[in-house]
């Protein structure tokens, strides 16, 4: 089976790890975790990152930073992952959708502008599967209009929107550091932000509201989201390779790009730059046109020894949270790729040889 994607494991993983258990490192605590912190901060431009155990733990202490009421409306993209619609509901705030650009897959002004009521109160904007969200459009619109500008950067690692980071945009920005992501930790996540009142109460609930001075006297009842050491040991050598990891994707992309030159009446490949932003590849997908069944290829695939993946599906039409809302949304392109779309394997797990395996058996059953 051709994997989606391996994570790489490298010597230099395994001297951090060793050097780690060999300090005893191991809590959330210790030196190497805030250490993997100032890291993160120094690359994504920010002043302060409060690491977690995973992105969606993240995405919880951000929209939970905002005191957020019932009828406080949070607007986010329905084509994104669930995590974003869950971490919305359990800050209490009310989840508004809109639609995203049908060739970026990715939310812009103008479908904000179109979500905006006199209730909303902040702006979830999430940057999905290599290229990123009109962050600048949506930063200046957002600090206009007095909104909260809450920015998803899980996929988006290295990503720049006119010579700016992604992860640098939001007032608070998430980040996820799942095994497929271009800077990993296994599991684990960070919050990044350059408020320090905010820093200081992230600092709190991801660490069961313990404050130095009344260890175990509690005012909140917060969470313990904390990141372990050997994570942080692993995160620290993923970081320095991240540069050569998008580079390696870029030219991987490429090269499923001439593969697929031929055959885009039949499908559509990522978008390969827009402006001055080139896609970073986190996955490479494929959209199929109306007259293709998604599942029959992809279950072909899987026969064949390939695995691959269902994009999104859309945040308004998820049964867990469908009967909680009683209005109905007309999304067509989060529709359309959540029911068309699928990504394919990429990584350093493969070669030409296997990524021309890949793209004869998704061609002979297109065409």
């Amino acid at each position: 089976m051709i994997n989606v994607f391996e994570p790489e494991v490298s010597i230099k993983h395994y001297r951090q790890i060793y050097k780690t258990l060999r300090n005893k490192e191991l809590s959330g605590s210790s030196q190497i975790v805030q250490e993997f912190e100032q890291n993160i901060a120094n690359y994504f431009d920010r002043e302060f990152c409060i690491s977690t155990s995973n992105g969606s733990n993240s995405l919880d202490l951000a929209l939970n930073c905002f005191d957020f009421k019932k009828h406080d409306e949070v607007i986010i993209p329905s084509f994104t992952i669930i995590s974003c619609l869950a971490a919305v509901v359990r800050s209490g705030a009310t989840p508004v959708f809109c639609d995203v650009d049908v060739d970026t897959w990715n939310m812009t002004l103008d479908n904000l502008k179109s979500a905006v009521t006199k209730k909303t109160k902040a702006v979830l904007m999430v940057h999905t599967y290599g290229l990123a969200a009109e962050a600048d459009l949506i930063y200046d619109y957002c600090k206009k209009k007095g909104l909260i500008l809450i920015e998803d950067s899980a996929e988006a690692h290295g990503q720049m929107v006119e010579n700016k980071k992604c992860g640098s945009f939001g007032d608070i920005s998430t980040l996820s550091f799942y095994a497929n992501k271009h800077v990993t930790t296994g599991e684990g996540g960070a919050v990044l932000t350059d408020d320090k009142h905010l820093f200081k109460k992230l600092q709190q609930m991801k660490n069961l509201d313990f404050v130095s001075d009344k260890r175990f006297q509690h005012d909140n009842l917060y969470w313990n989201y904390r990141l372990g050491g050997l994570q942080a040991a692993f995160g620290i050598e993923s970081l320095k390779a991240i540069d050569s990891t998008i580079e390696y994707k870029i030219k991987q992309a490429t090269y499923y790009n001439y593969l697929f030159s031929n055959y885009k009446d039949y499908i559509k490949t990522p978008m390969i730059q827009k402006g001055k932003m080139h896609n970073h590849y986190w996955v490479y997908g494929i959209v199929l046109n109306e007259n293709h069944n998604r599942e029959n290829i992809m279950q072909s695939l899987y026969t064949a020894g390939i695995e691959t993946r269902p994009f999104f599906w859309p945040l308004h039409n998820q049964e867990a949270y469908k009967s909680s809302f009683k209005k109905r949304y007309n999304l067509p392109n989060s529709e359309y790729l959540g029911n068309k779309g699928f990504y394919i394997p990429l990584g350093k797990h493969l070669n030409k040889r296997k990524q021309n395996f890949i793209a004869s058996q998704i061609i002979s059953k297109i065409r």
